[in-house]
């Protein structure tokens, strides 16, 4: 349903656009220009704000330094002007009296040092380039763009190598080992994320992505999904003066991806876009699967299985946006994204069944053929207004619309025991479809005080309509069975406000404080007979983070917040997956929202160009939702999700990164360890399970000179554990070496796993009544060539306009692709 008169948006006030000053033209124009550096650092600011302006406060025009801190105003006739410099986490300054003559058009101000505030909410800045890991206040940032191990692999091989998170063999992604996170696309919600997460990171080449933020405690002014934090993926995009582009390209044993980049920009006008693709050869795997459970009389009935399986996977995306700054203070951009995959797999089974109570013993083959395909659109539309000679005040609004399609189909011909002869074909239709307005403001009371508050709507349609279809041998075709087709409509609105207050409370102390407020509505229709069914519920959700600095590069924060997770259209799709009638997974309708309360204390702190961030956590989860499994009455495991009940969490996590031989050496490292506490009442049955996970990585990278430099990267994340059971661990390690001819021509080696061709993943699972096991393997070993060539102009601004829609909205999936 639609909140219509959820917004009373401010009346847009007028853009100041550039004039000139009065007196008449003059024939000759000159330039002012200049450097902005750090006052303790010297290095230089990159996305300062400089504004020319008359003496008496008319703004004339406006821009935005460049990655070495620089500024030019052209065309500039003579006269006196004064020069406004403001940046986030600086003192602002101005610079009068500045006077041009026709004599002396030309005005070169030469560095401009700019003196940091007492307290920085945002950053510590170490030096002028960005580090692999940046730690602040709010989030963890991994600049991707400084890894070179990252050529040629996919957005789930960038991910692995984030702190805090651990990314499985298929690219389902936890954070501290919960996988209730939200992953966003350049600060905002993205269609490909809307159904299977491992599908949408396996399209996203890794060479497209700039950095990855970490965001583990929210502010009130993110939706209050994501029950332990936000991924944001920042992609590169580049606004250099002119045409500039690039194309990369990687060919290897396991995947290859290719990917163009284009971008131009005139004066205050800009337009950039991206095409890229990445797929995998058909590759063999195998699978095994064993169960047995426990019937009256003590006997046991038992399903064993074994097959072999060939899967490929592609996937593209591709993107366009336009920017337009009005002048200074007033900027519009608009960007569309588009995104599409496509998983083949087909395979033999072959089972053994056995049932001493229905005195059954079959034997039977099964052949499988399985095609998913998925396709999305995002389009997103912002307006920006910040004010003249008001830091950081700001004024934004934003509306997005993002849709996907997917569709699952699957041929199943069971051979063998003349009772379990089978041809059928089963086909699911998904469209999720949302619809996003926000708005935002910010403002500074003071430099103590700061203010940001919003409101937000989302409406989200959902559907899915699933046919199976049984081979008539009378007419040759396939003919719908109606008792067990239908369609699910699930309908989700969702409207926010929020209130978020930032304080420097002195020098060393600083608190950001809120709540959000999020009201939800939902409806579901019947499915094959069963009730309608509507929910709504309202939530505030309380969110505070207190830090005190040590020096300049040290600092202790403590904070709180509250999530909530709603689960995704994966999670309550009534339609049955039957690619093995003895094996179904299903969806549940009938799923509650998880609530999360999560404190977490961190230390952060730089030495020597050597950064540390230490912190503990305990986290609490009402009504967690898992995957939940039981054995029918019929001999079929049964797959789907329940709330469970209550998780209690307790993690520590470690990481740190240190250069060494004039920073030609760097080595990286994070581990980080929690327990899993989880007990609840299925089926008037209690049950509990408690277990320590743990996850590690160690990166070292070398600097040869001469542009030839190496890495090596490994990790392992142990057994995740459920209420039922273990799901299995994951290692891998990698090489990679790079040559630089030139600021334009990259080339570049990758290695997986040389040692090993194959890997291998088992599963366990166990209730009061049976036992399951289930293995799989694949091969893992690659070798990959990379290339990488720029053109146009390589030097000039980049500025970031990321959209101010931030959706941390649903549950996503984690789908097992083997």
């Amino acid at each position: 349903m639609a909140f219509s008169g959820l917004f009373l948006l401010p009346v847009l006030l007028c853009a100041q656009f550039p004039g000139s000053p009065g007196g008449g033209a003059q024939v000759i124009k000159g330039t002012i220009k200049g450097i902005l550096t750090d006052s303790l650092s010297g290095s230089p600011l990159e996305y300062a704000s400089v504004v020319l302006t008359l003496p008496g406060g008319k703004m004339l025009d406006g821009q935005i330094t460049d990655e070495k801190g620089q500024f030019r105003f052209r065309d500039v006739n003579a006269s006196t002007y004064d020069l406004q410099v403001t940046f986030i986490g600086y003192e602002p300054k101005t610079l009068s009296g500045l006077t041009t003559t026709p004599e002396k058009p030309d005005l070169d101000l030469g560095p401009i040092t700019m003196v940091p505030q007492g307290v920085n909410l945002e950053e510590v800045v170490v030096d002028g380039e960005a580090p692999v890991m940046e730690s602040r206040i709010d989030k963890i940032v991994y600049n991707a763009d400084k890894d070179i191990t990252n050529l040629g692999g996919d957005g789930a091989d960038v991910l692995r190598k984030v702190p805090l998170l651990s990314v499985d063999l298929d690219g389902n992604v936890s954070l501290r080992g919960n996988s209730n996170v939200r992953i966003f696309i350049n600060g905002k919600p993205s269609s490909m994320f809307a159904g299977n997460v491992a599908d949408a990171l396996k399209s996203l080449p890794g060479d497209q992505i700039k950095s990855v933020e970490v965001i583990t405690t929210p502010t009130a002014r993110y939706d209050g999904e994501g029950g332990t934090g936000i991924i944001n993926i920042i992609l590169k995009k580049s606004e250099l003066q002119g045409l500039t582009g690039s194309v990369n390209a990687s060919v290897g044993t396991r995947s290859n991806n290719a990917d163009l980049s284009l971008a131009s920009a005139r004066g205050r006008f800009g337009i950039n876009s991206n095409l890229g693709t990445r797929f995998t050869w058909m590759r063999p795997g195998t699978q095994s699967f064993y169960r047995e459970d426990l019937l009256e009389g003590g006997t046991l009935r038992i399903l064993d299985q074994e097959g072999r399986n060939r899967s490929a996977w592609a996937g593209f995306n591709g993107s366009i946006g336009a920017f337009y700054d009005f002048n200074a203070y007033n900027s519009l951009s608009s960007s569309v994204r588009l995104n599409g995959n496509r998983f083949l797999r087909n395979g033999t089974t072959f089972s053994v069944y056995d049932d001493p109570v229905e005195e059954l013993h079959q034997e039977y083959g099964r052949y499988n053929d399985d095609v998913n395909l998925g396709t999305g659109l995002d389009w997103s539309t912002d307006y920006r207004r910040t004010f003249a000679g008001q830091k950081e005040r700001e004024w934004s609004m934003g509306y997005q619309l993002s849709g996907r399609l997917s569709r699952e189909s699957t041929l199943i011909d069971q051979t063998g025991d003349p009772a379990l002869l089978l041809q059928q074909e089963n086909d699911n239709l998904g469209v999720n479809l949302e619809h996003i307005l926000q708005t935002d403001y910010i403002h500074p009371f003071s430099g103590m005080f700061k203010l940001e508050t919003g409101l937000k709507a989302t409406l989200r349609r959902l559907q899915s309509e699933f046919d199976y279809k049984n081979y008539d041998e009378g007419t040759g075709q396939y003919v719908r069975d109606p008792a067990i087709s239908g369609r699910f409509d699930y309908l989700q609105d969702v409207g926010a406000a929020y209130a978020s207050l930032h304080v420097n409370l002195n020098e060393r102390y600083a608190l950001i404080a809120g709540a959000r407020y999020e009201y939800t509505a939902i409806e579901g229709d019947p499915v094959n007979g069963q009730p309608a069914f509507t929910n709504r519920y309202g939530n505030v959700l309380p969110s505070a983070i207190l830090s005190r600095k040590f020096g300049p590069f040290s600092s202790l924060k403590i904070a709180y917040s509250q999530r909530i997770q709603r689960p995704g259209l994966r999670y309550i799709n009534p339609y049955q997956q039957l690619n093995d009638p003895r094996n179904i997974t299903q969806g549940n309708p009938a799923l509650l929202p998880e609530l999360t309360n999560q404190v977490e204390l961190t230390y952060n702190t730089f030495f020597k160009g050597s950064v540390l961030n230490a912190s503990v956590y305990f986290r609490q989860t009402d009504d967690i939702i898992e995957q939940f499994l039981e054995v029918t009455p019929e001999g079929a495991s049964l797959n789907t999700f329940r709330n469970i009940g209550l998780n209690r969490s307790i993690g520590a996590n470690l990481f740190g990164t240190a250069s060494f031989f004039q920073k030609r050496f760097t080595v990286r490292g994070s581990l980080d360890a929690n327990s899993y506490n989880s007990e609840g009442t299925i089926n008037g049955e209690e049950l509990s399970n408690q277990d320590i996970n743990w996850r590690s990585f160690l990166n070292l990278s070398y600097d040869f000179g001469q542009g030839y430099k190496a890495e090596m990267f490994g990790m392992f994340r142990s057994h995740q554990t459920t209420l039922q059971g273990r799901i299995p661990s994951f290692w891998m390690y990698s090489f990679a070496f790079q040559k630089e001819f030139s600021k334009r021509f990259q080339i570049g080696l990758t290695i997986i796993e040389p040692f090993n061709l194959n890997k291998s993943f088992r599963t366990r699972l166990s209730g009061d009544t049976f036992r399951q096991e289930s293995n799989f393997s694949v091969p893992f070993q690659s070798f990959g060539v990379n290339v990488r060539y720029s053109f146009g102009k390589l030097e000039g601004r980049q500025r970031t306009r990321s959209t101010r829609i931030r959706n941390d909205d649903l549950k996503g999936g984690e789908d097992t692709q083997f």
